[in-house]
């Protein structure tokens, strides 16, 4: 039995959602490269540890765990996000000791460029909310980098509330949360 529940497989237009298995991690190390190498052509240095074969979220062992899901086009992959059902380490360091239980903790949304502009990153983010069901789970967090005002006001159009800053030595981040419905 597992410990999740996708209530919504399709998300829009063609696309379906699905738990990444290994077999996938070519195509999702693909997608995570293609959107670090777009930040960086846009001037910003996220995920630019991606562009050196760094990843600091780890994600084909975060695959093999189970906590990444994609969103795909027949056997292409339009988009992913990876849902944590435990904090990681980056996490309790953001967090604190408060909460963990009953969160999610949300990372790599990503959208694969050949879709940008069609609101995957939305439906994406509104998959997480209500298209997918943890048994015991309140709410979702993430963090973003604090100086990238755009991603800053996507997460707050969505609905999810500031819940203040956190400085760690690669910079300060914004974290925010929304309760579950």
């Amino acid at each position: 039995m597992s410990d999740y529940e996708i209530v919504q497989k399709r998300i829009v237009a063609d696309l379906t959602s699905a738990q990444a298995v290994p077999g996938d991690i070519p195509q999702v190390t693909e997608l995570l490269v293609g959107v670090a190498k777009w930040l960086q052509s846009r001037g910003s240095t996220q995920w630019q540890g991606l562009l050196y074969g760094e990843d600091s979220h780890q994600t084909p062992e975060a695959i093999r765990r189970g906590n990444v899901f994609l969103f795909k086009n027949g056997g292409e992959v339009a988009g992913m996000v990876m849902l944590l059902r435990e904090p990681s380490e980056w996490d309790r360091e953001l967090w604190g000791d408060e909460g963990h239980e009953s969160s999610i903790y949300l990372h790599r949304l990503a959208v694969n460029r050949a879709y940008s502009g069609q609101g995957l990153g939305e439906a994406i983010l509104g998959w997480a909310e209500s298209g997918i069901r943890f048994p015991g789970k309140e709410r979702i967090r993430l963090d973003c980098i604090a100086s990238n005002p755009v991603l800053n006001s996507f997460y707050r159009k969505m609905g999810y509330a500031y819940a203040g800053a956190a400085v760690n030595p690669h910079g300060e981040f914004s974290k925010y949360e929304r309760r579950l419905p």
